[in-house]
């Protein structure tokens, strides 16, 4: 059993975050980068295809690819999170872990994931168009729903209110996590963004649209880059955060280690 199956601290969990990160690279960017390969073909076609004007015509055309590249990253999304929340499980508890098995594992649980994070979404958006601590607060108490739903094949509401369990008393650091890994995802961002806007003499990512295509797809191409870079950060701190309070709260480190002691005992008992 892994001797991360413990009680740890927020500096313990950063540490292991960013050591299974560094520990299986390939794997997880891997894990991040083949569905928005997907996403990434998708808007290069869009931007071969755009039509050039400010008529209705191509105003209707846009939108439709736009919502077409949104619809394909949620679906990109919840796969390379409930793929890589399976992998970080692999990972953490001492098993094989591999970009196939990861992805084979999650295939019934996409259409889940999609429709939990749209609730979690309109939830946390709701609460930020009223207050915005009410958003912040109830980011917090879900942010562990993916790795729930995953790992112990919950409902989206049983998702949520199985998360809101597990991090009641703990959301100060959960809170901690998520600015850093919002912090770094944006700097990461702009730092391979940037000099392509230099470049294209735009000063933002909008202007970017009214760019020759050469220079969008560039700007697509950094933001792909930027997010199988950053992207597994978050899910990868979130799983071990999930199991951290698993183990805090139900003794999941003792529940495993009798599991595992059981196991040999059953295999040679007689049939």
């Amino acid at each position: 059993m892994t001797t991360a199956l413990r009680p740890l601290s927020t500096g313990e969990l950063l540490d292991r975050t960013f050591s299974l990160y560094r520990g299986h690279f390939v794997l997880f960017v891997a894990i991040f980068a083949l569905p928005h390969l997907a996403v990434l073909a998708f808007q290069c076609v869009a931007v071969a295809f755009q039509i050039p004007g400010t008529n209705l015509s191509r105003l209707f055309t846009n939108l439709a690819w736009s919502w077409g590249a949104i619809l394909l990253s949620m679906v990109a999304s919840a796969a390379s999170q409930a793929a890589t929340v399976i992998a970080v499980s692999n990972v953490h508890l001492d098993r094989p872990a591999s970009v196939t098995d990861s992805f084979a594992r999650i295939k019934n649980h996409i259409v889940g994931v999609i429709g939990l994070s749209l609730v979690v979404g309109i939830g946390v958006g709701l609460g930020f168009v009223l207050l915005i601590v009410p958003g912040v607060l109830l980011a917090m108490m879900w942010s562990l729903a993916i790795p729930v739903k995953v790992l112990e094949n919950q409902g989206v509401f049983d998702s949520m209110s199985r998360s809101s369990a597990l991090t009641q008393g703990n959301r100060g650091r959960i809170f901690v996590i998520w600015l850093l890994f919002i912090l770094l995802s944006i700097g990461v961002s702009l730092l391979l963004r940037w000099p392509i806007e230099v470049a294209a003499g735009v000063h933002s990512i909008f202007a970017m649209q009214r760019v020759a295509p050469v220079w969008q797809v560039a700007s697509l191409v950094a933001t792909f880059v930027s997010e199988c870079l950053a992207g597994p950060l978050a899910t990868i701190a979130f799983s071990l955060v999930y199991y951290d309070e698993r183990v805090r709260k139900e003794a999941f480190d003792l529940q495993l280690m009798m599991s595992t002691l059981d196991a040999p005992a059953l295999e040679s008992a007689p049939a």
